[in-house]
């Protein structure tokens, strides 16, 4: 299983995901791909995403049974807490893409 939601992307993103993944609703597409069509599909959103943001979920058999990543400015951002991975809050005072790029792994 793959879920991607994409938050103030460009059109031609979210029109280029809705040929591979079914939109569930605005912003949130999903699908089953092998991790190569996963990697490529990621890379395309990578490039895209302009001044948005977005994350992509999949099925992983680890302890929590997924794994994420994320690009573009959000306040959440991934973390690794021993074998885990999970999600921090950058301050509510932080503001801007610059800051994020330099928390996001």
């Amino acid at each position: 299983m793959l879920v991607i939601v994409l938050e103030s992307c460009p059109y031609r993103l979210r029109g280029y995901l809705t040929r591979l993944l079914l939109e569930i609703r605005a912003g949130v597409f999903i699908g089953d791909y092998s991790k190569k069509v996963r990697d490529n599909i990621w890379k395309v959103v990578q490039e895209n995403v302009g001044d948005g943001n977005a994350v992509i979920a999949w099925s992983k058999p680890n302890d929590i049974g997924f794994d994420f990543d994320t690009c573009g400015f959000n306040r959440r951002i991934p973390c690794v807490l021993g074998d885990m991975k999970l999600c921090s809050f950058l301050p509510e005072s932080t503001t801007g893409p610059s800051v994020a790029k330099k928390n996001v792994q």
